[in-house]
Order: structure tokens, then sequence, then C-alpha cells
């Protein structure tokens, strides 16, 4: 039965308390500066709860901390109730994934720490800090190590210590994901009572999660982030209270589209549901990157595929893995870019290619993906080329590092190519010597790799 509760009814005629007004970011010198996030413009309104969604590198949890005055913006302005913020937000408060919290303090000591700040009479602080507990479902465990309390109970505490300063704004930063998925549903569904019943002082949320399912549970509006450099490439509305709570119909179609959007940038997203907003268009990367997938993975999610028919509903795949929205993506995209599988309306389907993969044996899946990895993977195409072409077969992984870094990020070229050298090396087109960072041609895999 869904509970009946006092719903909060955010509209665009409320008022807005924070505002990213053209917010970039970027890291690194003039010459080597690195896009994280690209002109985002965000207003944050009294009444509403508002997912972050989007892969991993997009910039979501940079820009909470941008809006929370932790980290400043290259370029753009935050700005709080229409004032330029200055230093930290003192209207926010913040939930992590990790749950942060003392280990030689009690529960109701680490809950206080959210009352320093106020400058409070000992006895008010102890006795909001008590009442915080009380609504948060620790009565009985103040005086409670954290050693002592489940993982489910130690994010409570990161929420109670959050909440009791009663803050105009929560930020929450992926709060569920370290959580195992009962107890996450059981605190997600608590705190949303909580929000719905205006228990809670808070005047509006903004959580970032990679969980679809989650956040179409959850948020009123639901912003998607593409990656390289992070943009919010759309918004959507969320469902109505009602339906968010049944998890009926309504739920699996918007969890659906969703999947279907992240994991096709040319969807025509307006012709899935009309009602989204189309706000910045993904940029077309100047050199193809590489998912961090292993072989192992890869291999055990195309003979899965295979094995449930060859063609899947992204949404029911995701579930049927066990898998979020961040573990299966690099999946997908691997997969696409070796042409094992392609994603049309929301299923992905083996290619003949990839279903040949699936049914192989080790020899002849090896043999395969050396083809593909040839004929479609731009940065192992172009390792096997150089080394073909110098008299010893040899090369240092400087070069490699040098032109990645001309795209990604220092960190982000290393795993670049260490990404290509894993599948490479798979496929026997060429060997590595970690210890001396060179990449050579064995002799049998140079024969290899003419064919």
């Amino acid at each position: 039965m869904v509970q009946t509760v006092p719903v909060r009814r955010p509209t665009n005629e409320a008022p807005v308390l924070l505002r990213a007004q053209d917010v970039t970011k970027y890291y690194g010198q003039d010459g080597n500066r690195i896009l994280v996030l690209d002109r985002i413009t965000l207003d944050l309104r009294a009444g509403e709860f508002v997912a972050l969604l989007g892969p991993s590198g997009s910039g979501k949890s940079t820009l909470l901390r941008i809006l929370a005055g932790l980290i400043p913006p290259s370029s753009g302005r935050v700005l709080l109730h229409g004032q330029p913020l200055q230093g930290v937000n003192p209207n926010v408060a913040m939930v992590f994934q990790s749950f942060a919290l003392y280990p030689w303090l009690t529960v109701l000591q680490n809950v206080e720490l959210g009352l320093l700040h106020k400058h409070l009479p000992e006895a008010e602080r102890r006795a909001r800090a008590l009442a915080i507990i009380d609504l948060i479902g620790l009565d009985g465990f103040e005086h409670a190590y954290p050693r002592e309390l489940s993982g489910g109970m130690k994010q409570r505490v990161g929420f109670a210590r959050a909440l009791v300063g009663e803050p105009e704004i929560l930020f929450m930063d992926e709060p569920f994901s370290a959580l195992d998925v009962l107890v996450a549903e059981n605190l997600r569904h608590e705190l949303l009572d909580l929000w719905l019943a205006r228990k809670i002082p808070t005047q509006a949320i903004l959580m970032v999660t990679h969980n679809i399912d989650e956040a179409v549970s959850m948020a009123d509006r639901l912003l998607i982030f593409s990656a390289n450099p992070g943009r919010i490439r759309v918004e959507l509305p969320g469902l109505p209270v009602a339906e968010r709570l049944a998890k009926g119909e309504a739920h699996a179609q918007l969890v659906d589209t969703i999947y279907r959007i992240m994991t096709n940038p040319h969807e025509d997203i307006t012709a899935l549901l009309p009602q989204a907003r189309v706000l910045q268009t993904a940029e077309v990367p100047t050199y193809q990157m590489l998912p961090h997938v292993s072989i192992g993975e890869l291999t055990g999610f195309i003979e899965r595929l295979a094995a449930l028919g060859g063609r899947e509903d992204l949404y029911e795949l995701a579930r049927e893995l066990q898998l979020e929205v961040d573990e299966l993506l690099p999946l997908v995209e691997a997969a696409d870019l070796l042409d094992f599988v392609e994603v049309l309306e929301g299923d992905v389907t083996l290619t003949p290619v990839g279903s040949a993969f699936a049914e192989a044996d080790v020899l002849e899946k090896k043999a395969i993906f050396r083809r593909q990895a040839l004929d479609r993977i731009e940065l192992i195409r172009e390792i096997v080329t150089a080394l073909r072409s110098l008299p010893r077969h040899r090369l240092a992984e400087e070069p490699f590092i040098q032109r990645l870094e001309e795209t990604f990020s220092p960190v982000e070229a290393r795993r670049q190519l260490d990404t290509a050298i894993d599948w490479g090396r798979y496929a026997e087109l060429f060997a590595y010597d970690d210890h001396a960072g060179i990449l050579y041609l064995e002799q049998n895999g140079d024969a290899e790799a003419t064919h």
C-alpha cells in the first residue's frame, strides 16, 4: 500500500536557492588543460529533490563540491540566493559515500559535530543532537561507537550529523552505494518519507548517484551528464510521488528510457520522452576513449548475453547481472567498440561476430579478438603499426603517453594505455616489459599481427 504523506510540490515559481551559472572546471595549466566541467548551468529551487546521473568521470561529484564551496570553478560562478558564493557554502550540509565518522567518538558525539560551528550552549547542542538521532532511527545507540554499528547504522549517523544543523540544502554524494541492497533500499525509503512529510527542515536535496532506479524512485527532476567533458546533456521530469513509491510500469519505463539515453549518445531523446529538455549535446571525442574493462569481464558479459538468447533489455540485463549503470555501461561500450554487440531501442544484441566469440574456444576467442582489436581500436592499431615499423620491434611507452595526454589527463592517459596493453597482450599482438616500460613484438606476435 502506498503511504499517504503531505507532498512537497516544487514548481518553476519556487525561489531559486542555489544556482550554477556557466560553471566550468579544468585542471592543469595552459597548453595542458583538462576540461572536467563545461559551462554547467543549474538552478536548485525550494521544495525539490534533484538527482545527477552520468558515467564515471563526468564531473558530477566535482560539481557538487563546487556548489558546496569546497573548490572554486575555473570560470562561471555560483550564486546563493542570488549573491556570489564566497568560500564554503554555509547553507549546505553533505552526506558522503564513505561514512566519515570519527571512530573514537560516540554516535552522539559524532552527531554533535554538526553543530559545533553554531556555538550553541552544550545543553541545547545535546538536545538537538538527541532529537535528530531519534528521528533518524538511532535511538538507543547514542553512546555506541562506530565499530559497534552496521554499515546502514553508520550512514544513519552521517545523515543525522548532516541534518542536525538544519541545513537549507542537503547534498548527497553516492550516499547508499556502500550499503547492502536491502539496507540501502530501507534507508532510501525512510529518508524519502522524512523528506515528503516535511519532518526535516531541509528545503532542497541534490544527490549524485550512479543508480538509475534510485534516482527515479527519489527525485523530482533528473539531470543526465555526458562525460569528457562533463555536460548536462538532458533534464528529465521525475515521476509523480505515488508512481515512484508504487514502482510499477511507469517507474520501469522511465528507468528503461534513461538506460537508452545513457547508452546511446545519438538517441532522439524528445521522441522517447516529449517532456525532456535537451540542454547540451555530447561532444564528439577527438581521440577514441577505451572503457576500462578487463578481458575476463568482457568475455563473461558476452557469454552471459549469449546464454540469455543474444538479446536483452538493458534494464533487465543490469538486474540479471546485478550491476549498477556505472558497471554495465563500460561493458556495453567495450563490446560495442569491438563490434560484439549493437545497442538499439534500449536493447543490447549480439552481432554475428559477438555470437562467434561467445561460442568459440579459448584460441578461437583470441583470434577473433585480435582481428577486432586491430580493426576497431585506434590505440592498439597505432602501437602495432609503430612496433612493426622499427627494426628491433621495440619502443618505449612514453610517446604513446604523450600522445594520449594531448586529449586526456595524465592519470587517464595512463589508464588508457594500460587498458590498450591489457587488450593487446591478450590478443597476442604485442608484449610489454612492465619494469622498463617497453612495448615489443615477439617473433610469433609479429607474424600474427600481419594477419
